[in-house]
């Protein structure tokens, strides 16, 4: 249940000294216990622990105390009833013990945790501006023809949007929101794209729709807490950029999505570094505002459990959270990435390789481990300048760049099929990525920590959806048996359940273009293949596998 503090800014330290003043002030991230048992005991709790948390706050001089979920208002989009966490971040006067302070606020029983707010930095990093071609000599991510002036590339070492688009482009009932540097609103590859607040009446200093936050028309900075969302970094025009700048408009680039709508929550501050905090808020924003995406192309090594509140809060309400892996060539795990609910996002180059290093440092590269969802690319990735409107050349790389990607894929995904949950948007990423394409060494068959499940293919993606959107009563995937996998020249089927019978196999190849196709007659059936080698997808009354031909 959310509390409402009578008090959100309370009184400055008396006496604070000049060298405290310096130090930096300690800002610990609170969740009130929620308001449980009988009714009686709810209100009693609501009564109560307000009172008791302004007095602990007054006792300990708090400079500021601000909700980090201070929404949420009803959303067409809900899919059950979640009650929303009562965080808040209360900031103590500099030279403030955090860790005796953290143990007075725990002590106390008011709350469910208490943690130091940590920070974090952005996953990407700006290269030079050479003078070279937009779209096709440059977008090797979405397009590769092995022809890429600046690495090694390989054609088809791409996400296959070229043949992706044709099945959807995007539209405006999906909204992407990003938790970055902010954006460069009025630039034109962003002309009608960005989220508008309809219920907020601009320039009028009140909070018209009553979701905490005043004049929020295009999202929110959370670096400055103003509805100042430009960009003063980079960073974020670049990733927002890589995931909606809008297509066949004879500007710039491409974006995967062009149509979504692009919700700008800045947190990240000039620096390219934010505090858990800011991230936080941004996610419940985004949630309580409608998003279905969140890119998160940021990390720190803390882990914190109110970001992972946040992050489950999200997927209950139906939100994907995408995040990028971090760049320091290790298995070390940043979060978000490794907190649970999240598609977490590796890096490629033009050449399928893993990518390290990046191009900006020799001891530089796309992080592993067992948290890792899928790959993408993200080396020497072109995007839009967050100072100029007609500036196309810089390039960035990291997992940051990477992430975008799925996350614009995610989003046409749920366009084709907005009732997919995030778990289901997830595994579907995962189980029509393309598989052995990197390094022998590293990109071993099936699942593996430095490519994941493989490098997301946009067109296989979105073909799942399309050939599972009109499904007849769901089957259990055990239901259909494929033999041997992989296969030569002949695939053995067999089933168990008979409501698969006389239902049509199909087969996709690697760009999502159909071709196979035979009915199932019998319970066990024996197919003659013709396929060249490679991974395939086979479908059958809407339950199918990758399938892998030699």
């Amino acid at each position: 249940m959310k509390i409402s503090l009578p008090i959100l800014a309370v009184l400055a330290a008396l006496g604070t000294t000049t060298a405290q003043a310096q130090q930096p002030a300690p800002r610990l991230i609170v969740r009130l216990h929620d308001a449980t048992g009988t009714a009686q005991a709810a209100a009693a709790s609501r009564n109560v622990a307000p009172a008791a948390f302004a007095q602990l706050n007054h006792q300990h001089h708090a400079v500021q105390v601000q909700p980090l979920n201070p929404g949420p208002r009803p959303l067409p989009n809900a899919v059950a009833a979640v009650t929303p966490p009562a965080v808040y971040l209360v900031e103590l006067p500099a030279g403030t013990d955090a860790a005796q302070a953290q143990r007075d606020y725990q002590q106390t029983g008011l709350f469910r945790y208490v943690e130091v707010d940590a920070t974090g930095q952005g996953g990407g990093v700006q290269g030079l501006t050479p003078n070279d071609p937009l779209y096709a000599g440059r977008q090797w991510g979405l397009n590769n023809t092995g022809n890429f002036s600046l690495a090694p590339a390989r054609a088809g070492a791409d996400i296959r949007m070229e043949d992706a688009w044709p099945i959807t482009r995007g539209d405006s009932s999906v909204t992407v929101a990003t938790i970055d540097s902010g954006c460069k609103l009025d630039h034109p590859e962003f002309s009608r794209r960005i989220w508008r607040n309809r219920q907020e009446i601009p320039a009028n200093g009140i909070d018209d729709d009553r979701n905490g936050y005043v004049d929020d028309l295009s999202g929110w900075n959370f670096v400055s807490n103003t509805n100042n969302t430009a960009d003063d970094y980079g960073h974020g025009t670049n990733v927002t950029g890589i995931i909606g700048a809008s297509g066949n408009n004879a500007l710039g680039y491409a974006g995967v999505n062009w149509g979504c709508k692009l919700m700008i929550c800045k947190g990240l501050d000039n620096q390219n570094s934010g505090f858990y905090s800011w991230w936080t808020a941004s996610i419940y924003y985004a949630v309580n505002n409608g998003a279905r995406v969140i890119n998160m192309s940021l990390g720190g090594l803390s882990t914190s459990q109110a970001m992972q509140d946040a992050i489950t809060f999200a997927n209950q309400r139906g939100v994907v959270v995408v995040a990028c892996m971090m760049n320091a060539n290790s298995s070390t795990v940043y979060y978000p990435a490794g907190m649970s609910g999240v598609v977490a996002v590796g890096s490629t180059n033009p050449d399928d390789t893993r990518s390290s290093p990046f191009f900006w440092s020799p001891t530089s590269g796309s992080n592993f481990g067992p948290h890792l969802s899928v790959v993408g690319p993200g080396n020497y990735i072109y995007g839009l300048s967050h100072t100029s409107n007609t500036n196309y050349g810089s390039y960035w790389g990291g997992t940051s760049q990477a992430t975008p990607h799925v996350a614009g894929l995610a989003a046409l995904m749920l366009t084709l099929k907005p009732q997919l949950t995030p778990a289901q948007v997830k595994a579907a990423l995962q189980a029509t990525a393309d598989d052995r394409v990197g390094s022998l060494s590293e990109d071993t068959p099936g699942w593996d920590q430095y490519y994941g499940h493989g490098r997301v293919n946009a067109a296989r993606a979105l073909a799942s959806v399309v050939t599972t959107a009109a499904r007849p009563a769901p089957v259990a995937a055990s239901a259909l048996q494929v033999f041997p996998n992989p296969a030569h020249h002949q695939l053995t089927l067999r089933t168990t359940d008979a409501r698969l019978l006389n239902h049509e196999v199909q087969i996709f190849n690697g760009v999502g273009q159909l071709v196979y196709r035979h009915l199932l007659t019998q319970p066990t059936l024996q197919l003659p293949l013709a396929l060249a080698p490679g991974a395939y997808w086979l479908t059958l009354a809407g339950t199918g596998r990758k399938l892998l031909v030699e």
